[in-house]
């Protein structure tokens, strides 16, 4: 993945990644064939990461030193996808504290709103009815989004109250999905708001509810791979049960 190279079982290595932190200052070491990768903090003050190519052969690039910047990109390209896995795994945090930011109570200053939880039914429909919006130069009102999430749960508009609706709209701005437009009683979704409206809304709809019926035992059969998998790893975990004398 490191060099962007396919390796078989008839590829020569060796193919290693390594990290040694006992007794010395943590490095990571990453071993293509005749190349080595290693990073580490210089001084523990800055990340360097040092490229060797031992053996231009390994990249189908010859030995001479016009072929000096091809090996040259190689290595650049190395030391990129390198620096992109640290970068991933943070965003990955990042992401995780953004998604349980919205769904557990928040207080801005001296105001709190309840929780968006991601499988209430209620959000989920509140969610949907905002996506309607986006491109709406007015933004939209307490009656719109009302009309819309009403349906959505297949109630009249009559009966959700416009304090119920300004209850969600306070959860849904101090959450940060929407602002208020300044000087109207009128909202706009905040770019935030929408991607994780639209994340939230798709995931729910087209990976969990199918995913669900695919594998959950209560549900009619229904002839899957993914329904298949389950059954098998539900049988193989139950085979090690058996043969290692535990309880199930």
């Amino acid at each position: 993945m490191i060099f962007d190279r396919k390796v078989t079982k008839a590829t020569p290595g060796p193919f290693r990644t390594r990290v040694i932190t006992d007794g010395v200052i943590p490095s990571l070491h990453v071993d293509y064939k005749g190349t080595r990768i290693k990073q580490y903090h210089k001084e523990g003050r800055a990340l360097r990461t040092e490229t060797t190519i031992n053996n231009t052969r390994d990249f189908y690039i010859g030995r001479r030193i016009h072929n000096l910047p091809a090996l040259r990109q190689i290595g650049f390209q190395a030391n990129r996808r390198l620096l992109e896995v640290p970068t991933i795994r943070h965003d990955c945090l990042l992401a995780e504290e953004a998604f349980q930011k919205i769904n557990r109570p928040i207080q801005v200053g001296q105001q709190r709103a309840a929780a968006l939880r991601f499988a209430d039914p209620r959000v989920q429909a509140l969610w949907s009815a905002l996506v309607l919006f986006p491109f709406l130069p007015a933004g939209f009102s307490n009656r719109d989004l009302r009309q819309h999430w009403s349906q959505l749960l297949g109630l009249s508009t009559e009966q959700v109250s416009a304090g119920c609706m300004s209850y969600n709209l306070r959860r849904l701005r101090l959450h940060g999905m929407i602002e208020r437009i300044p000087d109207r009683h009128r909202y706009r979704l905040t770019p935030s708001g929408l991607r994780s409206a639209l994340f939230f809304t798709r995931t729910y709809a087209r990976i969990l509810r199918p995913g669900l019926a695919h594998v959950l035992p209560a549900v009619p059969a229904i002839n899957s791979s993914l329904r298949r998998c389950f059954h098998r790893l539900e049988q193989e975990v139950q085979s090690w049960t058996q043969q290692t004398q535990l309880a199930a």
